[in-house]
């Protein structure tokens, strides 16, 4: 068991060095591409989707707001899942997303709040064209999210954040985060 780490002793969000990190770390942050096939690979299992919440909410604060192009009040699908190992259960990834379910196709939408898909899956399985934009990579310590990685909470999560656009309209903003411990070998099987 973990012990609790005091919020006062978690330090904030800091900058990341490339250069410091192992060529399929960086590969992670700075794709543009969909990470879960990716995952799977690397690890050497089949990934699923772990909701961990989901809800619509209208209250964001407004830099969401300015990066997805919408006005204040506007309805947006709060989700954070985790992907783990189908076989393993280990989770690999933890994402939170903010969507504009406006601007998804009916089917789209239904298939992203009732099954345990990854979003890029749903992508392909429905033919959304997408372009990502990254608009930040970061590290922060692990703080309450430590748990799901069976981590201490003072050890780090490399992360970025990326505008997910549909034809020219911007429609999901997605922050993904993993262990600066894992990835960390070039062959893959078990970071």
């Amino acid at each position: 068991m973990l012990k609790p780490v005091s919020a006062e002793l978690i330090p904030a969000k800091t900058a990341l060095h490339l250069a410091d990190l192992s060529l399929f770390q960086q590969v992670l942050l700075i794709t543009d591409g969909t990470l879960t096939n990716i995952l799977e690979t690397y690890v050497g299992e089949k990934l699923h989707v772990i909701k961990i919440a989901e809800e619509t909410r209208s209250e964001v604060d407004t830099d969401a707001l300015w990066l997805l192009d919408l006005q204040p009040g506007s309805d947006l699908i709060e989700r954070r899942i985790v992907l783990q190992g189908k076989v393993s259960r280990r989770n690999w990834l933890y994402a939170e997303s903010l969507i504009a379910p406006e601007r998804l196709e009916p089917g789209f939408r239904e298939r992203l709040t009732h099954s345990q898909e990854p979003i890029g899956k749903l992508w392909l399985e429905h033919k959304v064209e997408t372009f990502k934009e990254i608009t930040t990579t970061y590290q922060e310590p692990a703080g309450p999210l430590a748990p799901y990685f069976d981590i201490h909470p003072l050890d780090r999560l490399l992360c970025r954040t990326y505008r997910v656009l549909s034809q020219r309209r911007p429609i999901m903003l997605i922050t993904e985060k993993f262990p600066a411990g894992y990835y960390t070998d070039a062959i893959g099987r078990g970071a």
